[in-house]
C-alpha cells in the first residue's frame, strides 16, 4: 500500500460522521442506499455527499447506481490491506 493512499484512508477515518457511515454499512453487511445514510446521519444532503465523496476518494467504499439513487458498501479488500499494513509488525 502506497503512503499517499494510507494518508487518504487515515484522513477519511478521522471524521466521526464518516466513521458513523462506515459503521452503519458494516452493521448492515450489505449495500446501503444514500437515502438511508442521509436519514441515519441527520445532516444536510450536501454534507452527507461530501462525507461519502471523501470515503469514495479514499476507496473505503464502493458505489453503484440504482436508478436515481446510489448505494454503497465497504471495500473489504482495501480494509484488509489497511489493517495488514498497520499490524504487520505486531505479529
Amino acid at each position: 500500500m502506497k503512503p499517499k493512499q494510507m494518508q487518504k484512508i487515515s484522513k477519511a477515518l478521522g471524521d466521526p460522521y464518516r466513521l458513523k457511515i462506515l459503521e452503519a454499512i458494516r452493521e448492515k453487511q450489505d449495500w446501503l442506499q444514500s437515502i438511508e445514510i442521509l436519514e441515519m446521519i441527520h445532516l444536510a444532503q450536501s454534507t452527507v455527499s461530501h462525507h461519502l465523496k471523501q470515503l469514495l476518494d479514499a476507496e473505503l467504499l464502493v458505489s453503484e447506481k440504482e436508478g436515481r439513487d446510489t448505494k454503497y458498501r465497504l471495500n473489504k479488500v482495501l480494509f484488509k490491506h489497511y489493517i495488514y499494513f498497520l499490524t504487520k509488525e505486531l505479529y
